[in-house]
């Protein structure tokens, strides 16, 4: 009986034991891993060759894989360019620089630098700074949530978390109405205060989690040695934290980065960002894609270099890997 029970125990132990992958099945994983991301990334990598194609050659059907690079993209995204006759063209001064040449050869000058720079500071300003203000008032509301009894804590959060069920469709007029009330509309300290606004709630939730894993007993150390609890928070917890911290950062500043509705709506001139800005690069004869694709890879840079140098944080943080008890 007792050799039959121990016979038992071990099958049972065997069937919930963990196995082994076999090559195959790592194989298999990995091929899968890398297919999807091929298919991820293809669009990306096509846009950026675009934005070395030439006009032509970026509507040309079937497309073409090999082709001949260019900056025609490029220059066409930085400047605004008229277009002249062969005979005035002939009678201009050698071009000084090599854009000009390459304008040239297209009969046309540039009349003067295109408004891409100025929207691509006013997406960085309105970017980061949001993120910093919506990581700054999260981390606060989010360690007063977890540290401190606050009557009716379950139904603020759910409030709190309510603010982005809702879709910017549905309150962009009134959004527009009290913007234009208070002369914010068409200002980078309106965008910033609205992202801000919307990206709290996914920060308050976020580092709440992160918050909560941190053990009390750290805190209460530092309170009997004499830290304030402002100094406990700033050399105890967030230290601790900038795992969560740099995740939610990298989340709020996507939102904010890539936000259009909103942009349409509220800005127009000196406000206004890059995602709105795109669409609306014109080229002769339709829609000069190969600057399109200029604006979109320059675009994706500042993201996808933030999200690199906080990859390591984002990792860890996808899983909520704070200290533990």
């Amino acid at each position: 009986m007792t050799a039959a029970v121990a016979k038992s125990v071990l099958a049972k132990s065997t069937a919930h034991s963990i196995v082994e992958a076999s090559p195959r099945s790592k194989a298999v994983a990995g091929g899968l891993v890398i297919l999807y991301a091929v298919i991820t990334i293809l669009p990306l990598l096509w846009i950026v060759a675009t934005a070395f194609k030439s006009q032509s050659d970026a509507i040309a059907y079937p497309p073409k894989v090999l082709f001949e690079p260019t900056l025609e993209g490029y220059v066409n995204l930085f400047t605004v360019r008229t277009r002249q006759t062969p005979d005035f063209i002939a009678k201009l001064p050698p071009p000084e620089t090599w854009y000009d040449k390459l304008v040239r050869q297209r009969d046309m000058v540039i009349a003067g630098p295109s408004k891409v720079v100025p929207r691509f500071v006013n997406s960085l300003i309105i970017g980061f700074g949001s993120t910093f203000l919506a990581v700054f008032l999260g981390t606060l509301a989010a360690y007063a949530f977890s540290r401190f009894r606050i009557p009716l804590a379950d139904d603020l959060l759910f409030f709190i978390l309510s603010t982005r069920m809702m879709p910017p469709v549905a309150v962009a007029i009134p959004i527009y109405l009290m913007y234009r009330q208070l002369n914010l509309t068409d200002t980078r300290l309106g965008m910033i205060l609205l992202y801000t606004a919307v990206n709290v709630s996914l920060a308050v939730w976020l580092l709440k989690g992160f918050i909560d894993e941190i053990p009390r007993e750290y805190e209460e150390a530092a309170l009997v040695d004499g830290y304030t609890r402002l100094q406990a928070l700033r050399k105890v917890v967030l230290p601790q934290a900038v795992t969560g911290i740099a995740a939610t950062a990298i989340f709020c500043l996507i939102f904010s980065w890539n936000e259009y509705a909103f942009a349409v709506l509220l800005t127009s001139g000196e406000a206004q960002t890059m995602p709105p800005f795109i669409p609306f690069i014109i080229g002769e004869g339709g829609q000069d894609w190969p600057a399109v694709a200029a604006a979109t890879t320059l675009f994706v840079v500042p993201i996808v270099l933030f999200t690199v140098l906080l990859r390591k944080h984002l990792l860890r943080g996808i899983t909520f890997g704070a200290v533990r008890k």
